[in-house]
């Protein structure tokens, strides 16, 4: 029996497959940042527009929580719900990060995944998660009673705030390297990421982006965080790698950055008309 067709369908989803293919290639890319983000800790950094970000594992699987902002606005940021309706509940190579409204725009497209081919495991479990969100110390106290400062949420409140941003603008996260899914029940569940040293996840910026990173506490999701069989799973835990690189700038020569959405109505609300009368 064939599923129900996705209900998010329209040529606006449509991307031009060809051109985010030739900025894969990377023949003639420029390295203009690299770092590593420490286990257990987070770190933020900007991508000019038309330009590439990759994030990989360097010596063992890795979760990654990431955040995106629009860079000179950071009310626009990262919806993790919208794209999971326009694209996908586990993203991969050609899909679209969508921002916030009243913006509605991509602000990145995927342009490699070296785990594309993952599909889904026996279990039904997927790679780089939007089901989910970052783990926090709110609901760790709910769960075990306990604090712990490192968990993602925190890692990316402390990359944010040398760059002017709060705990409020940290939003729900594209668990990068993450494998997830719903069992029978339909309740959410995690397993050992399949990710290997070398894999990479590489994105191309629509618009001049900040990012934040966090490698997440629980390492490569192997050893269980919460109930009976929790334990500290610090043995799982590896550092990332994030690189940032220019194309060839003949390969942009017609791309334009996308507007945001062209929606202007006011909600139906009508401005009063001015009369001419001064105000008493």
């Amino acid at each position: 029996m064939a599923s129900p067709p996705a209900a998010y369908r329209g040529p606006a989803l449509d991307v031009d497959r060809l051109f985010y293919r030739r900025l894969a290639g990377e023949e003639g890319r420029e390295l203009v940042e690299a770092f590593e983000v420490p286990i257990r800790s987070g770190r933020a950094w900007r991508v000019p527009r038309g330009h590439l970000c990759r994030l990989r594992t360097i010596d063992g699987p890795q979760v990654g929580d990431l955040n995106l902002w629009h860079a000179d606005d950071p009310r626009e940021r990262f919806w993790a719900a919208r794209t999971r309706q326009l694209q996908r509940a586990h993203v991969s190579t050609f899909d679209r990060l969508w921002s916030t409204l009243p913006f509605l725009r991509p602000l990145a497209t995927i342009t490699a995944d070296t785990l594309t081919g993952h599909g889904a495991d026996g279990d039904g479990g997927r790679v780089h998660d939007l089901l989910g969100t970052r783990c926090d110390p709110y609901v760790n106290r709910v769960l075990t009673g306990e604090d712990f400062d490192f968990h993602c949420h925190s890692n990316l409140v402390r990359a944010v705030a040398p760059f002017g941003l709060t705990e409020f603008d940290v939003h729900d996260v594209l668990n990068v390297f993450q494998c997830t899914g719903l069992n029978d029940d339909d309740r959410y569940f995690m397993k050992a990421s399949p990710a290997r040293p070398g894999d990479h996840f590489e994105f191309f910026a629509e618009v001049d982006l900040l990012c934040a990173l966090s490698a997440c506490p629980g390492g490569d999701l192997s050893v269980p965080l919460w109930g009976p069989d929790a334990r500290d799973p610090i043995g799982t835990c590896h550092p990332l790698g994030v690189e940032v690189f220019a194309p060839r700038a003949e390969l942009l020569a017609d791309w334009r950055p996308p507007e945001r959405a062209a929606y202007r109505g006011l909600h139906g609300v009508r401005l009063p008309e001015w009369t001419g009368e001064s105000p008493r």
